[in-house]
């Protein structure tokens, strides 16, 4: 497990952000932003406070509150967008033309993906130089996977791992899986999708922006895409939490959740060294996991009260 929930603001978004900021600083920016589902939110500006840099954050209506709370926190501006995340990503793109702002995911971009590649070489460094068979990401707009393949082909090019194709698996959640869909009707296109509907709200994004850079990076690599019902995503939350004592937000019961299905299927051999990327603490989205857990015992401050409930 590639446990990105113990990063500064609890998601891997930590490691893009700070590259951003660093580069809106080094461009001389006046304020620093992104559009997000959450995750990125928070991490910019998180980042953005350290760097005393003003931030706006366009972020859809439907956001979870935690995560909301957490960039707030860090005083960025919070522009709450009724509409989906792609209509929230237009109009932040507008904004960042017409006031000059550094827009991490958008006029940074190409520096900002940068970061994620991070997570591949500690992946490579913590396995003692060598690399998994396979590395099962959850997948969005798609930057994350595609940053984690070319950061393994640099690592081989440097000489610094082994020359050996490492499985790329994309893990969608089934509400908003439109490059699995591209991957199964082994289409070059990826039909976006209008109305996401997952409990993953991290991956909502109906029309990912590395779409199809995704799909010839899992496909170069002999990897696979699957996705994950709600049910199944929030059981897979359960597993990891009470297997390996971390407490997945859903964007990481969706990876752990297609690693199971993939399993089930034969598509990944039980002798296989697997990656599994846990991108963001449960603590971001609790309102979406709190139904599927049991509530506490209710008992009176006695010992006989205790015995009836465990025995």
């Amino acid at each position: 497990m590639k446990d990105d929930t113990v990063n500064p603001t609890n998601s891997f978004k930590d490691r893009p952000a700070t590259v951003a900021v660093s580069k809106a600083q080094e461009f001389g920016a006046k304020a620093v932003g992104c559009a997000s589902t959450g995750n990125l939110a928070a991490a910019v500006a998180a980042h953005a406070a350290k760097a005393g840099l003003p931030c706006y954050v366009f972020i859809p209506a439907d956001t979870e509150a935690n995560k909301v709370l957490q960039a707030a926190t860090y005083g960025a501006k919070i522009l709450s967008v009724n509409g989906t995340y792609d209509e929230t990503n237009r109009l932040a793109a507008q904004a960042s033309e017409e006031y000059g702002w550094a827009f991490a995911n958008i006029n940074i971009r190409p520096y900002y993906v940068e970061g994620s590649k991070t997570l591949a070489f500690e992946v490579c460094e913590q396995l003692g130089w060598s690399t998994p068979d396979s590395i099962v990401v959850p997948t969005g707009s798609g930057a994350l996977l595609c940053a984690i393949w070319r950061a393994f082909n640099q690592f081989n090019e440097l000489g610094l791992i082994d020359n050996k194709r490492i499985k790329v698996t994309a893990a969608q959640p089934h509400g908003c899986s439109p490059i699995v869909s591209a991957f199964k009707s082994n289409s070059s296109d990826v039909e976006p999708i209008e109305k996401p509907n997952t409990i993953a709200k991290s991956l909502a994004i109906g029309d990912p922006g590395d779409g199809l850079y995704t799909l010839r990076a899992i496909r170069e690599s002999g990897g696979v895409a699957e996705s994950a019902t709600d049910e199944e995503i929030l059981e897979a939350i359960q597993l990891l939490a009470k297997t390996e004592g971390i407490f997945a937000e859903p964007a990481g019961g969706v990876a752990i959740a297609v690693l199971k299905k993939l399993i089930d299927l034969g598509e990944i051999a039980p002798d296989e060294k697997i990656v599994c990327c846990i991108t963001g603490s449960g603590f971001k989205a609790s309102e979406s996991i709190l139904g599927s857990v049991s509530r506490p015992l209710e008992i009176e401050p006695t010992l006989e009260s205790l015995s009836k409930v465990i025995n």
